[in-house]
């Protein structure tokens, strides 16, 4: 299994990153939802290069795993590509459009709630991403939130040409329909959410937590500072990873991200699953002390350093 590939498929895109120094709680006024309409004034603000799928392999490339994406940008865009290629990441697969690259903006408050809105844009070519070409491959596949049609296809591509592959549905989930969720979520090797997405889930389907968790292989749920739960069907058992301490909490966003990565370096590895939920909290740990999704840096010897601190055991990354 060590020489499994690991192909990307999800969204990238420009992040607008806003960061509020207030609470959301201090301006919403519940009775007026209805009528909502708070305009904070931010402290901080930046555009940097991001979308799920290029900030996991990202955090792949640092961790020294190659990864392929496969993808649909926009041809303004090729800067990015060639950043991400010089950190050894395969971008042979991309799709370059005419339509401009997809934008998230986020607006995040001392709490570490958000509010945030994503433009696709390119993200709407992505019905010419196929998995087809890699079957009969060594590959995981790891489809992540973007456009949700060709999410539904990619799917069943997997599954028809016995491709695993991981789900991580996100902020999509309410774009689909009961069964295709049911599909998507019980055909996977892992599911990724996090708490808030969880209850998505359970809303979507109508089914309860542990309902849900009995069709999953692989549950992973992330849960911020209080770290994650990792819930294995074939044991029957939940299995609570603490998060690592963040010596200073800049900007949370992507640290999600930041975590699969770390978790999938793991797995194609056969390691424990508590183990690779632990490599993922620690890459978080990095993603959360850096503005953006891909300007912090750690190398294989400060995250061996890190995880024998917080998990008292060796993990010896070379």
């Amino acid at each position: 299994m060590l020489s499994m590939n690991i192909i990307l498929t999800g969204s990238l895109s420009i992040d607008q990153i806003m960061i509020f120094d207030g609470k959301f709680e201090d301006l919403i006024q519940p009775d007026k939802l209805r009528v909502l309409s708070v305009s904070p004034l931010v402290q901080q603000f930046r555009r940097t290069r991001g979308g799920i799928a290029g900030n996991i392999a990202y955090n792949l490339a640092l961790l020294g795993e190659k990864s392929a994406l496969l993808c649909s940008i926009g041809k303004e865009s090729h800067d990015y590509m060639n950043e991400l290629k010089k950190l050894g990441v395969d971008t042979s697969h991309m799709h370059f459009s005419q339509t401009p690259t997809g934008t998230f903006s986020a607006l995040t408050d001392q709490n570490d709630c958000q509010v945030g809105g994503f433009y696709p844009g390119a993200m709407g070519d992505a019905k010419t991403l196929s998995f087809v070409p890699f079957a009969d491959t060594d590959t995981l596949a790891m489809i992540s939130a973007h456009e949700p049609k060709q999410m539904n296809v990619q799917v069943h591509e997997c599954v028809k040409n016995s491709i695993p592959y991981c789900y991580d549905p996100s902020h999509q989930i309410t774009a689909f329909t009961k069964s295709e969720i049911l599909y998507g979520v019980s055909h996977a090797e892992i599911v990724f959410v996090n708490d808030y997405e969880l209850g998505l889930l359970e809303k979507a389907t109508k089914l309860t937590t542990q309902a849900l968790l009995q069709m999953i292989k692989v549950c992973v749920v992330t849960l911020g500072e209080k770290g994650s739960f990792v819930y294995e069907q074939r044991e029957d058992n939940r299995l609570h990873i603490p998060a690592v301490k963040i010596e200073k909490l800049i900007d949370p966003t992507g640290a999600g991200d930041a975590f699969r990565a770390g978790f999938l370096y793991g797995y194609i590895r056969q390691w424990p699953l508590e183990r690779c939920a632990q490599l993922g909290s620690v890459v978080a740990a990095y993603a959360c002390e850096k503005h953006g999704t891909q300007e912090h840096t750690f190398s294989r010897g400060n995250v061996n350093k890190r995880f024998e601190q917080t998990y008292k055991t060796k993990l010896n990354l070379k």
